[in-house]
């Protein structure tokens, strides 16, 4: 695999390195040892997948609060996405800043998203799949977010999304200042935010 660090801190753009043969392809999508290599420590609790008929779909930017923070490898294995970090981390060096990194089908490529940043996609073609591999449970009172387009933040968004859930495009604007100082624990649970 071909670890590429990316400009925030704990995530890294991974690709297959595939072997070919009259067979077809192989490739090594996960390995404890090799991430480790690169200074990752993750082991899988949890796989997910994400089924989203329609381009431009969104989805985020969702996180989980302390003490239940997940790490993320999140692979495109049907079509392609467009997908963003968030680092909402404490004392971190690039605390709400963003990076966006396409994944698609086509390249096999992941992203790895170490715990503390809020992670979203939007999707560029219609019938997209991802696979998430989790490194913690699933705790709903822990679920978090930050809105898509919080001035705050300032992402750059390929699109404006066309499918997005109410909890998703409901989250309030961010105090920055409360980030700044508390991390993630700033934000409030997803499940106080609603009706």
């Amino acid at each position: 695999m071909i670890f590429r660090e990316q400009a925030i801190g704990g995530v890294f753009a991974i690709e297959p390195e595939p072997v070919s043969d009259e067979r077809g392809m192989f490739a090594r999508m996960y390995c404890e040892e090799e991430f480790a290599g690169h200074g990752i420590s993750f082991t899988v609790a949890q796989a997910n997948i994400s089924l989203n008929a329609r381009r431009h779909t969104l989805r985020g930017m969702h996180l989980q609060l302390p003490p239940h923070e997940e790490a993320k490898l999140v692979r495109c294995v049907r079509g392609s996405v467009y997908d963003v970090v968030v680092d909402l981390r404490a004392g971190s060096p690039t605390q709400l800043e963003w990076l966006a990194v396409e994944l698609s089908a086509g390249r096999r490529n992941a992203l790895y998203v170490a715990a503390g940043l809020a992670h979203g996609f939007l999707t560029l073609e219609d019938d997209c799949e991802l696979e998430y591999l989790i490194s913690t449970q699933y705790v709903p009172s822990a679920a978090a977010g930050v809105r898509w387009d919080d001035p705050a933040l300032g992402v750059s968004w390929p699109a404006r999304p066309t499918v997005i859930s109410a909890r998703d495009a409901g989250y309030p604007d961010l105090d920055a200042e409360r980030v700044r100082e508390s991390g993630p624990a700033g934000l409030a649970p997803a499940e106080s935010l609603l009706p």
